[in-house]
């Protein structure tokens, strides 16, 4: 009985999904007008892949050009992210410990002159270790303004449409096939342009939250020596928890059946939506949507990227989401057996518990 009712609600869940965002991610030829984007695709909370709006860029055929970025940038100190297999900002093993803990591990930053930091990155045969150049900050107006002649510092039609705020920061991406992020979600309206190579989105609404099964997580600091060319993954002192998802929706053969069985509302529920953006082409990916970024190189060997981070509005839609948050069956399924599972205990808050937020309410 149970199982049929799974079978039923993961039809209807389907439908739901189809009705409200559709089956595939929805491209189009040409920039949106203002009206058209914030209508169509902000207001709704709807990515989009738009193609054909930066083909002004001097960026799409200077930037492939390796040997013009380390002339450009030949003085320029950036950021380079060291870890020791392309995951920074993920979940990993944490090293000695007595049970097997599971923690929320960043990567060792340096500051290194552009040349030094692109050629590690176009090395990735090294062993155990992979170089990313990004940094979340507004990196690329900060320590890549030798570029900024390059491609635009906003995009108008964009700007127009969130009410004329210029982005809140502007982050550029260069790295090789190695480098991968988790899923995770951004308080930001993210319009990522791609300037070479490929990258590919797994993405999942803010409605698909419980999915996710969000826990806190212990952080943690990779520290690389290259005297020894070996990586340290420490506990940040004080102690802090980060709260991350705990999804990997690429597991290894050995794991599949291990992780399908400890995230069922996951691996059971619609597909995530997937896409690739190609070089010259923006992907609006919405704020709070899940994502999981893999990316393939170019011939040169490493895939660029720019990323321009709005700030989002905190209407109706950041209200939903909070809701959803609020929501116990989350934090339930994560400490239960999934193989004893009810149909209510997926999908149910406790009536006992609606009764009391009920009279919360009354309260208030």
């Amino acid at each position: 009985m149970l199982k049929e009712g799974e079978r039923l609600l993961e039809g209807l869940w389907g439908e739901v999904r189809e009705l409200s965002l559709g089956n595939r991610i929805q491209r189009l030829d040409s920039p949106p007008t203002p009206l058209q984007f914030l209508r169509d695709f902000v207001s709704p909370n709807k990515p989009c892949i738009i193609s054909n709006a930066i083909s002004h860029w001097p960026a799409l055929t200077r930037w492939p050009s390796l040997s013009y970025l380390s002339s450009t940038l030949s003085d320029s100190i950036v950021s380079l992210h060291l870890t020791p297999d392309g995951r920074a900002d993920s979940l990993v093993p944490l090293e000695n410990s007595k049970k097997e803990e599971i923690c929320f591990a960043s990567a060792h930053v340096e500051r290194v002159p552009f040349p030094c930091a692109l050629d590690l990155v176009l090395n990735p045969e090294r062993k155990n270790l992979v170089a990313y150049l990004q940094q979340q900050n507004d990196c690329f107006r900060e320590e890549y303004s030798a570029l900024a002649s390059d491609c635009d510092a906003h995009i108008p039609w964009v700007t127009e449409a969130l009410g004329g705020y210029l982005p809140e920061a502007v982050n550029l991406w260069i790295g090789n096939h190695l480098s991968e992020t988790s899923f995770h979600k951004d308080h930001y309206e993210n319009l990522y342009a791609v300037v070479s190579g490929e990258k590919q989105f797994l993405l999942l609404p803010p409605t698909d939250l419980h999915r996710m099964y969000i826990q806190d997580f212990p952080a943690a600091q990779y520290s690389y020596s290259s005297d020894s060319g070996k990586f340290r993954l420490e506990l940040e002192k004080p102690l802090r928890y980060v709260p991350w998802c705990s999804v990997n929706p690429y597991p290894s053969p050995e794991t599949k059946e291990i992780e399908m069985s400890k995230f069922p509302l996951y691996f059971n529920g619609p597909t995530p939506f997937h896409c690739t953006v190609k070089a010259g082409e923006i992907l609006y990916l919405p704020s709070m949507w899940f994502h999981h970024v893999r990316q393939s190189p170019d011939e040169n060997g490493c895939t660029i990227a720019l990323n321009y981070w709005y700030d989002m509005q905190f209407d109706i839609k950041y209200a939903y989401f909070n809701f959803l948050q609020s929501i116990h069956h989350g934090s339930r399924l994560m400490n239960c057996d999934a193989s004893k599972c009810t149909l209510s205990d997926e999908l149910c808050i406790d009536a006992s518990e609606l009764e009391a937020n009920q009279e919360d309410t009354k309260d208030g």
